[in-house]
């Protein structure tokens, strides 16, 4: 339920539309990430639209059925969706595949241990890979480590983002560099693992880990 609650007090946009007086929660989305491991269960942000929609329409379409976690760095990140790890040979390069069509940046939501969000190319409009992700283990912050962020950003971070960082970690280096498009509910066990195995010098890691996505209620 924690990351659960931060949800609510981080986003950027309020979940609750009102309407002629009355009030309409918006449909959230869940989806759960299944691997050798174990489970990872996410929720997508509302306040950013145009990564929900793309990530639902490609979890619909089986797109990241046996798709790998190509990419892992410890205290940093995994990272998945290449639609050409599906049947690469060990050792092969990974991490250029993806839809034609970029997603117009959402940036706006911190880093926050636990964050997924859109993996990109360096291009100067910062829009994301339509369907790479990453999810944020990060390192133990302290009170230096969020005032450079905020000074080196040109940002300024609630109470409670501040709180979330120092308690948790995360990596606000990318905070307005990337967008976070939802965080992990539970199963980080499961990503902490994932992000612990040996790898090869481009970061692919030795043994095979594939994924399974289903949206759930």
């Amino acid at each position: 339920m924690f990351h659960h609650l931060k949800y609510f007090l981080v986003a950027f946009v309020s979940l609750v539309l009102v309407t002629t007086g009355c009030e309409k929660k918006e449909k959230e989305y869940h989806a759960v990430i299944s691997t050798e491991f174990g489970d990872i269960t996410i929720m997508l942000y509302n306040s950013t639209p145009n990564h929900r929609d793309n990530f639902v329409k490609l979890v619909n379409e089986g797109y990241y059925d046996s798709l790998l976690f190509h990419r892992i760095i410890d205290n940093f990140m995994i990272q998945g969706g290449d639609p050409f790890s599906k049947h690469a040979v060990p050792g092969e390069k990974l991490g250029s595949g993806g839809p034609k069509k970029l997603i117009d940046p959402e940036i706006g939501a911190p880093h926050i241990r636990g964050a997924v969000a859109a993996a990109r190319t360096a291009n100067p409009k910062k829009a994301s890979s339509g369907s790479q992700f990453y999810i944020v283990t990060g390192k133990q912050l302290g009170p230096e480590d969020i005032l450079q962020a905020e000074l080196s950003k040109k940002i300024k971070y609630n109470d409670v983002q501040k709180k979330l960082y120092l308690e948790q970690g995360g990596y606000p280096s990318l905070d307005m560099e990337y967008t976070v498009f939802g965080e992990v509910l539970s199963g980080m066990d499961v990503v902490d693992k994932i992000s612990r195995l040996e790898r090869d010098e481009r970061d692919r890691p030795l043994k095979d880990i594939r994924m399974h996505i289903k949206l759930i209620d």
